[in-house]
């Protein structure tokens, strides 16, 4: 009976010990809120992040045989791979268009200026139809000092995108990308076009070092050359012979194929990853 008593006794006092346990380790460890550590971690893993993509052909994606876009769509996607955004896209690109069309539309269409006021960053592309326009005015008289005058007034027209872009979201980040040099392919007497390439693209660079926040992307070197950097590849079926590039899209031989436009991707990527701290603190 003792042996009973003592048992029952040792019982409660060792269930009275745990009892005592568990509300000094309540009262010194608080529960976690399990749901709201979830939502913390989802809000830090997801922010909506709206991308506007303005320009030309090549923001169209004229060559992508996907027909999704061009490299917008590339880039949307490295966005999420590289920060975890939910990234909605714009495009706005449309072929053959010059720096005054681009203007133009920006001007003229409600939706851009909407999707603008509201952007997270803008991608754009231009100057490539303004080479093309002094090409085709000046093809039988082209040199260096014929695209002078022409940059300085592409210059302002660029500097009005710049600033029209930014009207309604002044501190709104925007990657210009450089044009490149296919003309080797279509106009090989044309020895000067990589000079004329260059100095257009230094005057791009120029203006984008007036504002803050806005940045060049040379692709020039990463297109001209082919994708393994062999400028003029040399294709060669039974008596023809060709000069290809092989980042370009075979049905023109001057806009960017698939390749090509994972190549731009990743070079506006790659100065977006170098630049992002200056305007996004996140």
């Amino acid at each position: 009976m003792n042996k009973k008593k003592n048992f029952l006794t040792g019982f409660a006092f060792f269930l009275a010990s745990l009892l005592l346990f568990i509300a000094v380790f309540n009262i010194l460890i608080p529960k976690s809120d399990q749901e709201l550590t979830k939502k913390d971690f989802l809000a830090q893993k997801t922010k909506s992040f709206r991308y506007v993509a303005i320009g030309d052909s090549l923001t169209e994606g004229i060559g992508d045989t996907t027909n999704q876009g061009g490299f917008v769509p590339i880039l949307s996607q490295s966005l999420t791979d590289a920060y975890h955004y939910q990234v909605t896209h714009d495009n706005y690109g449309v072929s053959g268009n010059t720096s005054n069309q681009i203007l133009t539309r920006m001007k003229d269409k409600q939706d851009i200026q909407n999707s603008l006021a509201k952007a997270d960053m803008m991608t754009l592309t231009v100057g490539g139809n303004d080479v093309m326009a002094v090409i085709r005015k000046h093809l039988t008289k082209l040199s260096v000092a014929t695209f002078k005058k022409p940059a300085k007034s592409y210059q302002e027209r660029l500097r009005q995108i710049i600033e029209l872009a930014r009207s309604e979201n002044e501190d709104l980040p925007i990657y210009i990308l450089g044009i490149y040099n296919p003309f080797y392919l279509n106009f090989p007497e044309m020895t000067e076009m990589q000079e004329i390439i260059n100095d257009w693209n230094d005057a791009t660079e120029s203006v984008t070092k007036e504002y803050h926040h806005v940045y060049f992307v040379p692709i020039n070197d990463q297109l001209y050359k082919g994708i393994d950097g062999q400028e003029g590849i040399v294709s060669t079926s039974g008596d023809q012979t060709t000069v290809i590039n092989d980042a370009l899209f075979s049905g023109d031989h001057f806009h960017p194929n698939n390749i090509g436009y994972q190549i731009m991707s990743d070079v506006t990527m790659e100065k977006i990853n170098e630049t992002k701290n200056e305007w996004n603190k996140d």
